[in-house]
């Protein structure tokens, strides 16, 4: 506490002379003080207004009003984690808390540390507002819905390991048909429960099918009876969610018959009891074993019957149908006749093939490279031999002319200018010559280059590098294995020459192929002169 003193009129020294001078701050800090001090926690009923859910920061800020008053309410984070009931606009709740000041905007304001709703007309009034909320989200629609399986390998309970819950689940499956229980302990009631329950859930269903923990078939998710303040867990909606996302069928079976709950709405079944989730989860076994005993008669019965009909109709059939021998007459005979006519049409295709195939080894032979190379030389060299004498004829005729001039002529300057002309002659012969052979030069070094852009473009330079070009029988290279059959004849052509091959199979039949290969190495000299369909001597004899 601070004052400060400040000069005074002399009107009114003498009335403010006994009156201490507080500052904002020292002022605030006191009336904070005697509140707290006066008020120091207090239980206040009220109905919640403004609420809008928690700040940014993790905080509630909302107000608790009656008919005549309001006061502002604060949940610091650490707290509004712990509730067990979540504010919501309009809800009438019981805080307990204690009071004090923000001396920032001079508000008093009750930190709230627990809340509880005014009463059970409140839990109801905030489990129908949910309902109606979830229900307009359509996790309660019945097309959510799943079947249970008939007979459950695994049931998984999600329920407190001490109660009689389990027992009573445990002794009914055992009495009905035993079947292997995985119970995953939660609480049931309290602050921590419906997450608990709802964790419980999402992990049967994270579990691998087929890992070391057997994933359930179905889930029980079991209580015993209460008040509905003990069973609010079950009206959680981060438990109503788990149960509506479960991909495992759930038995919902909260409290007694008359009880509900909102997981009931969730779940794919609800069951009246815990005992009686255990009587819909699995049939009673007794009657499944005189079903099936009846079952199996009935079908040893039926069976016995339809062998001796069958029987009877079989003999029936067995003496109006044809013999074997009559059935496969014609068709032999057709593939005999279809034998004959393929021989003759074998030969007749080779003989065709081998004539195309000269037919284009001929033209290939035209057009080879080599061949228009050996042409284009040719007329060079025709060429360069009738310029070179061409070029002496004009010279010796020329030459010729002049002698004949020259002796028809005796003046000195005649003989100057016939020498000067015969020098001027030469010296273009000798150009005539040098460009000659300057073109010739070049012509040869462009023939030379078109000659190794065909030999590089050629495939047979393609072949000396180690591949091979495969033809089939009509001389059509074979591109694809898709292409090639067992048995077929194909052309393997090398660099230097070309090999007949027949095609044995896949590549698996490898080591029968070089078994095959070893022996035509080793055959007699009549099987190597055995010639073959292909009018010539075995290829691979060779």
């Amino acid at each position: 506490m601070s004052r400060k003193s400040v000069p005074a009129s002399p009107d009114t020294e003498a009335s403010a002379s006994n009156a201490p001078e507080w500052s904002v701050t020292s002022l605030s800090g006191a009336l904070k003080r005697t509140l707290e001090d006066s008020f120091g926690h207090v239980r206040l009923r009220g109905e919640i207004t403004g609420y809008r859910g928690p700040h940014s920061s993790g905080h509630a800020y909302f107000g608790l009003k009656d008919e005549g008053a309001r006061i502002d309410a604060v949940i610091w984070k650490g707290v509004f984690q712990k509730l067990r009931i979540r504010p919501e606009e309009g809800m009438e709740v019981i805080a307990v808390g204690r009071i004090t000041t923000f001396p920032a905007s001079s508000r008093y304001q009750i930190i709230v540390e627990s809340i509880e709703p005014a009463g059970v007309g409140a839990l109801m009034a905030i489990l129908e507002e949910r309902r109606r909320k979830l229900t307009a989200e359509g996790l309660f629609d019945d097309a959510r819905k799943r079947p249970l399986p008939f007979l459950p390998d695994v049931v998984g309970v999600v329920t407190s390991p001490t109660g009689a819950v389990i027992r009573d689940i445990l002794h009914r499956l055992a009495e009905r048909f035993p079947r292997r229980v995985l119970v995953w302990p939660v609480r049931v009631q309290g602050e921590t429960s419906a997450a608990e329950v709802a964790a419980a859930i999402r992990g049967f269903n994270a579990l691998p099918v087929d890992g070391p923990v057997p994933r359930p078939d179905v889930l029980i998710v079991a209580r015993g009876g209460g008040s509905l303040e003990d069973l609010w867990s079950f009206n959680e909606e981060v438990v109503v969610r788990a149960a509506a996302e479960s991909t495992i069928p759930l038995i919902a079976a909260i409290g007694h018959e008359t009880d509900w709950t909102l997981i009931d709405l969730a779940a794919d079944l609800r069951a009246p009891t815990p005992t009686g989730a255990a009587e819909k989860a699995v049939p009673v076994r007794r009657d499944l074993l005189a079903t099936l005993a009846d079952l199996s008669r009935r079908h040893h019965g039926a069976m016995s019957r339809l062998h001796d009909r069958r029987t009877s109709d079989l003999r029936a059939l067995a003496r109006a149908l044809p013999s074997g021998e009559n059935l496969l007459a014609t068709s032999r005979q057709r593939l005999d006749l279809a034998g004959g006519r393929l021989q003759h049409a074998l030969g007749l295709g080779v003989r065709r093939h081998g004539t195309r195939l000269a037919v284009a080894g001929q033209k290939l032979a035209r057009l080879s490279p080599l061949v228009l190379l050996e042409r284009a030389r040719a007329r060079w060299s025709t060429a360069a031999r009738g310029l070179g004498t061409g070029f002496s004829y004009a010279l010796e005729r020329r030459a010729a002319l002049l002698e004949r001039s020259a002796s028809r002529l005796s003046l000195q300057p005649v003989r100057l200018r016939i020498d000067d002309r015969r020098q001027r002659l030469a010296t273009a012969g000798i150009r005539l010559a040098n460009a000659y052979d300057a073109r010739l030069s070049t012509q040869r070094v462009r023939v030379d280059s078109l000659w190794k852009l065909v030999g590089s473009l050629s495939h047979k330079g393609v072949l000396a590098r180690g591949y091979a070009l495969v033809l089939d029988d009509a001389g059509q290279p074979v591109r694809a294995r898709a292409g090639v059959t067992p048995g077929m004849p194909l052309d393997v052509v090398f660099t230097d020459g070309a090999v007949r091959v027949i095609a044995a199979g896949d590549v698996d039949d490898a080591p029968a192929v070089r078994r095959t290969a070893r022996r035509r190495k080793t055959a007699s000299p009549e099987e190597a002169a055995q010639p073959t369909l292909f009018g010539g001597p075995d290829p691979d004899s060779e």
